[in-house]
């Protein structure tokens, strides 16, 4: 820093705002150093200031599954923040294993991350207490914190479900499918709830031969629409409350040759899902925004924001592009 100072005629801490990118430094000064950094292949040396201002530049991410367009665009979201504080993130999948959670986020707070953005596979974070009493940020993005008291960013699943099966209703349906992920999981109970509101509201029993959860991936979704449409009263709809599920039953209803006669709706948005015959209807969760306001959060509790905790709900958006639109069959 000292040969790019006298090289470019300014002082020391000039240098130091300019390759920080501290604000009000005039651009000409900042053109000038940034010749001299050139010229001289200098590179900052991130580590000496995070020894001065006792972070790392790392935040943490674990999510559920990177591969899935939900997460991926979490993490893209995410990462965007992060590289305009010139930041790096960490990422995992948990693939719903408890364990594999609790050993990550250790890894992880041994790395002494900034902060950590969770999406968790368990359903007790208590375990997390004492790195908060420490000093560690954490925000939880899609499922709400259990045993502490933490930020947290989620999507409102019930109305998004609600509105989804509604919408279905509204069409004519009165024998609608729902083919859910894990009951266990937190975002998939509470679509389950959506559902069976829905049905409530508009004056129907719930049919238990008409909920089929445990669905993880495309192919058991697609397997288990199939078993469905082989029994003596199938459903002349199916609400789908994870996009892989929804994938899946796409597929067995082209298989099927229904695709133009069964109604379809999913929960979450994926690439190319209007393109499909008909257009995939969906309940689109705005991804990008939820991991805006994750990061942003984050970097605010890490810059010494102490104020209260909060709970963030972002609303869901059905989005009609024809397959939920298919009236029963006559």
């Amino acid at each position: 820093m000292r040969d790019v100072a006298a090289l470019a005629g300014v002082s020391l801490k000039t240098v130091s705002r300019v390759v920080n990118r501290e604000p009000n430094v005039s651009a000409p000064i900042v053109a000038k150093v940034t010749r001299a950094v050139e010229r001289l292949n200098y590179r900052h040396n991130v580590g000496a200031s995070n020894l001065r201002s006792r972070r790392t530049g790392v935040i943490g991410a674990l999510l559920q599954d990177v591969s899935n367009s939900f997460s991926a665009g979490l993490l893209r979201a995410l990462e965007d923040v992060a590289r305009q504080r010139r930041h790096v993130v960490l990422t995992a999948s948990l693939d719903e294993e408890v364990e594999r959670e609790r050993q990550l986020v250790g890894d992880l707070v041994g790395r002494r991350v900034d902060g950590l953005i969770l999406m968790p596979a368990t359903r007790d974070h208590s375990y997390l207490a004492p790195d908060l009493r420490a000093g560690l940020r954490v925000v939880f993005v899609d499922r709400e914190p259990h045993g502490i008291v933490t930020d947290s960013v989620l999507v409102d699943n019930v109305t998004g479900a609600f509105d989804a099966t509604r919408h279905l209703l509204g069409q004519g349906h009165r024998r609608i499918l729902h083919l859910g992920d894990l009951d266990t999981i937190e975002t998939a109970h509470q679509r389950q709830l959506g559902y069976e509101a829905a049905l409530r509201a508009a004056g129907m029993r719930l049919d238990p031969d008409l909920v089929v959860t445990g669905q993880r991936t495309s192919e058991m979704g697609e397997e288990a629409l199939l078993r469905v449409f082989d029994s003596p009263s199938p459903p002349t709809a199916v609400f789908a409350s994870r996009n892989t599920v929804a994938i899946g039953a796409a597929r067995a209803l082209r298989r099927l040759g229904l695709s133009h006669q069964i109604a379809l709706v999913g929960f979450d948005d994926f690439p190319l899902a209007d393109l499909l015959e008909p257009g995939l209807t969906v309940v689109r969760q705005d991804v990008g925004l939820i991991g805006r306001m994750a990061a942003d959060i984050l970097y605010a509790r890490i810059d010494g924001d102490t104020s209260p905790a909060e709970r963030h709900l972002v609303p869901p958006k059905l989005v009609l592009r024809g397959s939920g639109e298919i009236p029963p069959r006559a």
